[in-house]
């Protein structure tokens, strides 16, 4: 159970305290509170935050805001996290834009939202080749992969990922979920997606669908 001490850095998170929230993250891991215990005291955040969002209380200005609160916070969490045991058997997941897009507010948020659920999270960042897609897949064992665009004209860039992991013998070992403005499911099912996410909170939802 979260303590009464923890809801400070929940309350930061809803607040959107992104100046403030490491040095408070630190200030607790030097006191010797639990680093899974500050995690979910995190989690409880956006778990509201995304709650405030899904009602339109909050809007994308603000879910940018809490994903860089989650990113300063996950800075100074991470090396305590790598540090136990507990961490052991995350499930992997990559995070890219894909080939010609260099737009990733959607990508950042959904990578915080998923570090904040417990995930491994390794983001590739913009304009990513196939190629480099296939090489992390190998190199982490990573069975989710998360492709981002906005653009229309690099819809078709997200089959280019399909084929390269067939060409390598991994489709089948993973599953693409892909998210952005330009696209829906009927759209992420004729470039071979497995999934699709209309935005960063459904993104988490359908993850999580997945990996049952």
């Amino acid at each position: 159970m979260e303590s009464d001490k923890l809801k400070k850095l929940t309350e930061y998170v809803i607040e959107l305290e992104v100046d403030d929230i490491y040095d408070l993250v630190l200030k607790y891991l030097d006191e010797g509170e639990d680093p899974f215990e500050i995690l979910n005291a995190l989690s409880q955040g956006m778990d509201e935050v995304g709650r405030l969002y899904e009602e339109k209380e909050y809007y994308l200005t603000e879910l940018v805001l809490a994903g860089e609160v989650m990113k300063e916070a996950m800075k100074a969490l991470n090396p305590a996290l790598a540090a136990s045991d507990k961490s052991d058997d995350k499930i992997k997941i990559i995070l890219a834009t894909v080939k010609g897009d260099n737009h990733d507010i959607g990508k950042n948020i959904l990578g915080s939202l998923l570090l904040s659920a417990g995930f491994e999270i390794y983001d590739l960042g913009m304009d990513v080749d196939e190629n480099k897609i296939v090489e992390k897949i190998k190199e982490t064992g990573a069975k989710i992969i998360g492709l981002s665009t906005l653009l229309t004209t690099t819809i078709e860039n997200i089959k280019d990922v399909h084929n390269a992991l067939e060409k390598a013998g991994l489709r089948d070992k993973v599953k693409i979920i892909v998210g952005g403005a330009s696209l829906n499911m009927d759209l992420a099912k004729q470039v071979c997606a497995d999934d699709y996410g209309a935005d960063a909170i459904e993104g988490v939802k359908q993850i999580k669908k997945l990996i049952k």
